[in-house]
C-alpha cells in the first residue's frame, strides 16, 4: 500500500502536533492574539478529519485483511526489546480516528464562542491541541509502549485542562486528583507490559496477538494476571468502580474540556484497548467476567447518584461514568462491536450534552454578569423555563437525551439495545450474565429518569433565574449552536453505522471490524437467540426507557422547584445519594489521611527531621564541632608539649607492635 493516501496517515496527529506548537508559542509571545489562535486551534484538527476521511475511504476502498503498519524509526533498541515508533492502521483504529477527529473539531469550534472572553485562550487552545494529538497516537500506536506515550499524554493534558483555571484551589485540586487517580491505573498499565513482554519477548500488537495462543495457556494464571492488570489500567482511565471520583470532579474544567474528556478522547480509551486486546480477554474467561461485572456495577452505581445531583454537569459526568459502564459490559461480553457501537454512539450524543449544557451556564453567566448578581450558573435550580429562551439548544438537548435514553429511532437504541441482547445470550451460558443484563435493564430506567429530571428542571417550568437576568438570557452565537446542530443530526443518523440484521439492516460496523474482533470472537460460544426473543428483549428495553422518561414526567414537579439558596437541604437516602454515597470521604478516610499521617508524622517528623537532619546532618555538624573543641586543647604552642606527646605515641605503638 505504499504510495497510497493511507500513508498520510501521520499528518492527522503532526497537525494536532503542529497546533500545540503555533499556539504555545503565541501564548508566550502575544496571548492576546485570538483570532489567529482560532484558525490554527480548529484549523489543524478540521485539516487532520480532512486526512481521516481520506485514509479512511482509500482504506475502505482496498480493504486489507492486516493491518497496515507504518514504522517511521527505531524508538527502543535494547537487546531483545525492539520498539519501534510505529503506528497501526486498521478498521478499529480507523474508527477511533474519525470519531477523535471529527467530534474534536466540533469542541474546538464550539470552544472559540464559549471560551473567547479567557484571558488563557491562547493556552487553552496549545493544550486542547495536544490533547488530541496524544489522543490520535494512543489510538494510532502499533504497539503497547506506543499506546502508552498517548495514554500518559491525554493524563497529563487532563491535569492541564481540568485545573486550566488554577488559580481557584478547587481547580487545581480536582486536576491533581485526576492525575493521582489515573498513576495508580496506569502503574496496572505498566505491570501487564512488562508480563507481555516477558511472555512473548516483543511488544508489538501484531508479535504479542500472533504468539499469545502458544505461549500463554488459555485461563491460565498468566494470561488472567495481564488483562486483569490491563484493566487495572482501564479502571483508570475510563473512570469505573474503583477509581472512578476523578472524572466528576473534572467538571472544574471549561465545559468544551468536558465534552472532550467525556465524549472523544480520554474516557474512551479503556473501551478501545481492551477492544484492541480482545483476543488476550477472550483467552481469560475470569477477567472478562470481571470487566463485565466491574462495567455492570459501575453503571449502575453511577446512575444512582446522578438522580439526586443538582450541577447539571456532574449529572451528565456520573452519565458518562454510567455510560462507560455498558461499554465494559459489552467488550467484557465479548460483543466488542457492540461497546465500539456505544463508544461512537455516546460520542455524539454526550457531546452535545455536555456542549448544550455549555451554553445553558454561557447565558446563564451573561445574565448574572449583566445583573451584576453571584449565583451558581452550573446548579438546575437556579434554571428552569429556558427553552423559551434557548429553543434550539433545548431542541437538540431533548434529541440527546431520548438517545441516551434509548428510544428509538435514536442511535443510543441500537447500541444500547445491542448490549443489552449481547449479556442475556451469555446469560444462556452462565446464569451471572443474566445479573449483569439486570443491572444494565435498571441502569437504562434510571438514566432515562435522570436525564428526564435534567431537561425538566432545566427548561420546562417556571424561570427561576429572577426578572432582572431574563432579558439577557438567549442562544448562544452560531459558532457554538452550531456544532451542536450537527451533533444533533449524527445522534439521529448515527444507529444506522451498525442497524442490526433483526431490523433488515447490514451491521455495517459489524463487519467493517471483523477482520479486528475475529480473534476473540472465535473463542467465545456463539449463542444465537430466536428472532421471538431478540423482540422480546427489544420491547422491555423500550418498554424501560418509556416508564423511565413518563415517570420523570408524571413524578417531578419543576413548578414547586425553588433556588437553590431557598433549597432545603435532602434528607434521608436522598442526602446519601447526594453525597454519593460518601465514596469519597471513606477513601479520604481509608486512604488520604492515613498516607497524610505516615508523610508528615512518621516520614516528615521521624525520618526527615530526626533521623536525617537530627542525627545525620545536625549529629554530623555537632560531631565535627565536638572534635575541633577537645583538639583545641592539644594546640598549646609549648614544643615540650608536643615532644612528650610524640613520645607517648611512639611507645603506645610500640607496645602494640610488640605485645
Amino acid at each position: 500500500m505504499t504510495g497510497t493516501p493511507v500513508d498520510l496517515i501521520w499528518l492527522a496527529p503532526a497537525l494536532a502536533l503542529l497546533g500545540f506548537v503555533l499556539n504555545g508559542t503565541l501564548a508566550l509571545t502575544r496571548p492576546n492574539t485570538k483570532t489567529l489562535v482560532s484558525v490554527i486551534g480548529a484549523g489543524v484538527l478540521l485539516a487532520a478529519f480532512a486526512v481521516a476521511v481520506v485514509v479512511f475511504s482509500n482504506f475502505r476502498s482496498l480493504h486489507p485483511e492486516d493491518p497496515v503498519i507504518y514504522r517511521y524509526w527505531s524508538w527502543i533498541p535494547v537487546g531483545t526489546l525492539q520498539v519501534d515508533f510505529a503506528f497501526q492502521v486498521d478498521q478499529l483504529s480507523l474508527v477511533m480516528l474519525l470519531i477523535v477527529t471529527g467530534v474534536g473539531s466540533l469542541i474546538h469550534l464550539f470552544s472559540i464562542g464559549y471560551m473567547k472572553e479567557d484571558p488563557g485562550y491562547a493556552r487553552y487552545f496549545a493544550y486542547l491541541n495536544l490533547f488530541v494529538f496524544f489522543m490520535l497516537v494512543l489510538v494510532l500506536g502499533a504497539s503497547f509502549p506506543v499506546m502508552f506515550v498517548g495514554w500518559e499524554g491525554v493524563g497529563l493534558c487532563s491535569y492541564l485542562l481540568i485545573g486550566f483555571w488554577f488559580t481557584d484551589a478547587a481547580n487545581a485540586t480536582a486536576g491533581r486528583k485526576a492525575f493521582i487517580m489515573n498513576r495508580i491505573g496506569d502503574f496496572g498499565f505498566m505491570v501487564a507490559m512488562f508480563m507481555i513482554f516477558w511472555s512473548m519477548g516483543s511488544l508489538d500488537f501484531a508479535t504479542v496477538f500472533e504468539h499469545a495462543p502458544t505461549a500463554l495457556a488459555p485461563g491460565g494464571a498468566a494470561i488472567t494476571a495481564i488483562t486483569l492488570f490491563l484493566f487495572l489500567g482501564c479502571t483508570g482511565k475510563s473512570a469505573q468502580i474503583p477509581l472512578y471520583t476523578w472524572l466528576p470532579d473534572a467538571m472544574a474544567g471549561p465545559t468544551p474540556v468536558s465534552a472532550l474528556i467525556h465524549a472523544a478522547t480520554m474516557v474512551t480509551a479503556g473501551v478501545y484497548l481492551v477492544a484492541r486486546c480482545n483476543l488476550l480477554f477472550a483467552m481469560a474467561p475470569v477477567s472478562s467476567a470481571v470487566v463485565a461485572g466491574v462495567g455492570a456495577l459501575t453503571a449502575l452505581f453511577a446512575a444512582t447518584i446522578a438522580l439526586k445531583q443538582w450541577d447539571i454537569k456532574r449529572v451528565l459526568a456520573y452519565s458518562t461514568v454510567s455510560q462507560l459502564g455498558y461499554m465494559f459490559l459489552a467488550v467484557g461480553t465479548g460483543a466488542m462491536t457492540a461497546g465500539i457501537f456505544h463508544l461512537a454512539t455516546h460520542a455524539f450524543f454526550k457531546a452535545l450534552l455536555f456542549l448544550g449544557s455549555g451554553s445553558v451556564i454561557f447565558a446563564m453567566h451573561r445574565a448574572y454578569h449583566h445583573t451584576h448578581v453571584h449565583e451558581d450558573a452550573q446548579d438546575m435550580r437556579n434554571m428552569g423555563g429556558l427553552a423559551r429562551y434557548m429553543p434550539w439548544t433545548a431542541a437538540l438537548m431533548w434529541i440527546a437525551t431520548l438517545a441516551i435514553a434509548g428510544l428509538p429511532p435514536l442511535a443510543g437504541f441500537f447500541s444500547k439495545d445491542e448490549i443489552l441482547t449481547a449479556a442475556h445470550a451469555r446469560g444462556h451460558v452462565q446464569a451471572i450474565w443474566l445479573v449483569f443484563w439486570g443491572f444494565g435493564l435498571v441502569t437504562a430506567l434510571l438514566t432515562a429518569f435522570y436525564m428526564t429530571r435534567l431537561m425538566l428542571y432545566t427548561f420546562h417550568g417556571p424561570n427561576r433565574t429572577g426578572e432582572a437576568e431574563r432579558p439577557h438570557l438567549h442562544e448562544a452565537p452560531w459558532i457554538m449552536t452550531g456544532p451542536l446542530a450537527v451533533l444533533g443530526l449524527l445522534t439521529l443518523l448515527g444507529g444506522l453505522l451498525n442497524v442490526p440484521e433483526l431490523y433488515r439492516g447490514s451491521a455495517w460496523l459489524h463487519h467493517w471490524l471483523e477482520p479486528v474482533t475475529a480473534p476473540g470472537a472465535a473463542l467465545i460460544p456463539d449463542v444465537h437467540l430466536s428472532r421471538s426473543s431478540e423482540w422480546l428483549l427489544v420491547g422491555i428495553a423500550v418498554l424501560t426507557a418509556v416508564v423511565g422518561v413518563v415517570g420523570a414526567w408524571r413524578l417531578l414537579k419543576p413548578a414547586e422547584l425553588v433556588p437553590a439558596k431557598q433549597a432545603p437541604e435532602e434528607r434521608g437516602f436522598a442526602r446519601i445519594l447526594r453525597h454519593k454515597w460518601y465514596v469519597d470521604e471513606i477513601y479520604d478516610a481509608l486512604f488520604v489521611r492515613p498516607l497524610m499521617w505516615l508523610s508528615r508524622e512518621i516520614l516528615w517528623k521521624r525520618v526527615d527531621q530526626q533521623a536525617i537532619d537530627g542525627a545525620a546532618v545536625n549529629g554530623a555538624a555537632r560531631g565535627a564541632r565536638a572534635l575541633g573543641w577537645a583538639n583545641r586543647w592539644l594546640q598549646t604552642g609549648q614544643v615540650g608539649t608536643y615532644v612528650a606527646v610524640f613520645v607517648v605515641g611512639v611507645l603506645l605503638l610500640l607496645w602494640r607492635a610488640l605485645g
